[in-house]
């Protein structure tokens, strides 16, 4: 089916409206590292089964996947839902204006974990990494500088919309502590933080950056999960999430509060074995097909 046949069976970025029952929805997944091919130091593969398993629970929706955004004007047209899990990839160019188009003309949009980062380049004489800020960060609207090594920590919890339904108001899990930067707070609802306070990662460790533009203004509070308005569509981002096998750890260390001595578990999930963490994906899925626009009062 072309893209032009599924704009006309799908519900249709263009509806502005939530699934009717029997209508066709058309979710696009993209998950991978770069460069392609590449792990990134991530497990992709795990996540991209939990998304299609997601998805796979509502017979209407008709999913297709990616590593990347490259091409991602083909896969738009017609397409209702938008999941992204990467470690490197962004859009460029051409296919951030589409991106951005689609948002517009009333896409939905969940990114996940790696999906505020990007392109890097090196700085000083110890040519460490830094992110480079692109357009493709504007259109999510949140931009990842760093996060400290893997550790235990709490998230609060903004409750009282559809993403956060059925969550508590505060969880603990294992993860990366991401530093992002929100782009469009006036625009944005703030679902997820923590009280991690200043970065407290080791010396050489991570990213560098010219200013923590992720701390809010009482110097603890960082924002870890949002939803924002984009034209008629709309984009959520969560930060955590990450996940990595034997085959694809590339953490050097960890923090003593997940293992005494600082050794990294070969094998983590983090987040995605925590209760709250799977509901709020859940949420996210059903969110980004429509499914709660069309759900009984």
């Amino acid at each position: 089916m072309d893209a032009t046949a599924c704009a006309l069976t799908s519900r249709g970025a263009k509806q502005g409206s939530g699934a009717m029952a029997g209508d066709v929805v058309r979710a696009h997944v993209i998950t991978g590292g770069y460069p392609v091919g590449s792990h990134a130091g991530h497990d992709h593969d795990y996540v991209r089964v939990q998304a299609l398993s997601a998805l796979q629970q509502d017979e209407r929706v008709h999913a297709s996947v990616s590593n990347d955004f490259t091409d991602i004007e083909k896969w738009l047209p017609g397409c209702d839902f938008l999941f992204t899990y990467v470690a490197g990839p962004y859009a460029e160019g051409d296919e951030n204006e589409a991106l951005r188009g689609w948002l517009e003309d009333g896409g939905r949009w969940l990114g996940i974990h790696g999906t505020a980062g990007g392109r890097t380049k090196r700085v000083g004489e110890a040519r460490r990494k830094q992110m480079v800020r692109t357009p493709y960060h504007e259109t999510l609207g949140a931009f990842f500088l760093n996060h400290e090594p893997v550790r235990r920590f709490e998230v609060q919890v903004t409750r009282g919309h559809p993403l956060t339904q059925g969550l508590p108001e505060a969880f603990l899990t294992q993860d990366e502590p991401y530093q992002v930067e929100v782009l469009d707070p006036a625009h944005t609802q703030v679902l997820l933080t923590n009280r991690l306070g200043p970065d407290a990662s080791p010396p050489g460790f991570g990213f560098v950056y010219d200013r923590d533009t992720s701390l809010h203004a009482d110097a603890e509070t960082r924002t870890l999960g949002y939803v924002r308005q984009v034209g008629r569509g709309e984009v959520a981002y969560f930060a955590l999430g990450h996940t990595h096998t034997p085959s694809t750890n590339v953490q050097p260390f960890v923090h003593e509060s997940v293992d005494p001595e600082g050794r990294t578990p070969l094998r983590f999930r983090g987040s995605w074995e925590v209760d709250a963490f799977r509901q709020l994906f859940q949420n996210g899925i059903q969110w980004g097909i429509g499914a709660e626009d069309s759900a009984p009062a």
